[in-house]
């Protein structure tokens, strides 16, 4: 029996369509989803029969599992509970989007011990676990009001190119799917990258859309720093902290990047591209740190999402914070231990600069004795 399929650029109502994904899925059907990366095929992972039908139409063992789609990088903790530093920072920063990440699963309280039996055998071979948060509306949509996850895989049989349009699904599988969704050619028209994670290092099994380079650079750990301008307070914390850390990790300052470290500064109310302040840049001159190419840049959702670690100045600052991205209160912390604000040293002397310069250096030594930067800091190969 051929695939239905249908144009979704075409549909008076989108959540018809999604509704009726939904319902095929929970019937045991195969759908084929468009992607940012190429077409899958899905199944129901709560459905035994439907996932080894979704098996067979790939014509693989378990050598080669079958990932699962969830919802979000927090849905993907009831999976892996355990989830290091590193594995949650590539989920926040990669989902939705074209990673799979391979993570160990090995924790009795995964929500994949809920699973059938054949599902488990099928999607868990090895005590790893694929998981993917695709990064397009439609199959997300799906996701949102499914119960379980779903068994995803490309839409074609071992050893066929890619399915990178609803045709191709048809000429590839259109035999075995049941419906197939049309939103015409993929995004990207690749493979999604497959990064296998432990605690502190990263392994590229397939490299996809997201090139190592660019795993490498989503890998490191990013301590952010915030006040209001970021001409000054945060400017100056941002050199001060490389300079420790790069004094730490025994390297120099501009090897700090293939250490696995970056530090960046933002401000809640900056203009961008303003300069610094003079006055700072002569008291880092002082330190033998150049703040003369500083730029100033206003502090944004996107920023905020991928820092690991948010130092503010005040506590506005640290309000500011949370209540633009809730989500980060739990990396949110204010420069100053006693909870206390960093003054603004803005129109101030070249004194009232350097006690403020000394004052955030002394934080910085405090918060770095806090963070096990040894178990934070990944290697990707």
């Amino acid at each position: 029996m051929s695939a239905v399929v249908i144009d979704v650029r075409r549909a008076e109502d989108v959540r018809d369509v999604i509704h009726r994904s939904v319902q095929a899925l929970a019937e045991g059907k195969l759908v084929g989803f468009p992607t940012e990366t190429v077409y899958g095929l899905a199944a129901s992972a709560l459905d035994a029969a439907a996932v080894r039908r979704l098996a067979k139409v790939k014509q693989r063992g378990a050598q080669h599992p079958l990932a699962l789609a969830v919802k979000s990088a927090d849905e993907a903790l009831d999976y892996v509970p355990e989830i290091s530093p590193l594995g949650r920072r590539l989920a926040r920063r990669c989902w939705p989007g074209p990673v799979t990440l391979v993570l160990g699963d090995n924790h009795p309280d995964s929500l994949i011990q809920r699973l059938p039996t054949e599902v488990r055998a099928l999607v868990v071979p090895q005590d790893t676990v694929g998981l993917r948060v695709p990064a397009h509306p439609l199959i997300l949509d799906v996701l949102q009001l499914m119960a379980g996850p779903l068994a995803l895989t490309s839409a074609n049989r071992s050893g066929q190119p890619d399915a990178v349009t609803a045709e191709e699904v048809v000429d590839y599988v259109g035999d075995a799917v049941d419906l197939v969704l049309d939103d015409g050619r993929s995004q990207f028209a690749q493979p999604s990258s497959v990064i296998r994670v432990n605690d502190r290092h990263v392994n590229v099994l397939r490299q996809g859309v997201v090139s190592e380079t660019a795993i490498k650079r989503l890998a490191r750990y990013l301590v952010l720093m915030v006040c209001t301008g970021n001409t000054c307070r945060s400017p100056m914390a941002e050199l001060l902290m490389r300079g420790r850390l790069a004094a730490h990790l025994g390297c120099k300052i501009e090897e700090l990047d293939e250490r696995g470290v970056q530090v960046m500064s933002a401000g809640i109310a900056a203009i961008p591209g303003g300069r610094p302040s003079h006055e700072a840049v002569n008291i880092m001159k002082e330190r033998q740190l150049d703040l003369s190419a500083h730029l100033s840049q206003p502090l944004s959702p996107h920023l905020a999402r991928h820092a690991d670690l948010i130092l503010t100045m005040t506590r506005s600052h640290r309000d500011a914070v949370v209540r633009q991205l809730p989500e980060a209160r739990s990396r949110v912390r204010l420069l100053r231990v006693d909870e206390q604000d960093v003054s603004d040293p803005i129109g101030g002397s070249i004194d009232v600069y350097r006690n403020c310069a000394n004052q955030i250096d002394e934080q910085l030594e405090i918060q770095l004795r806090r963070l096990n930067l040894d178990t934070l800091v990944g290697e990707v190969t």
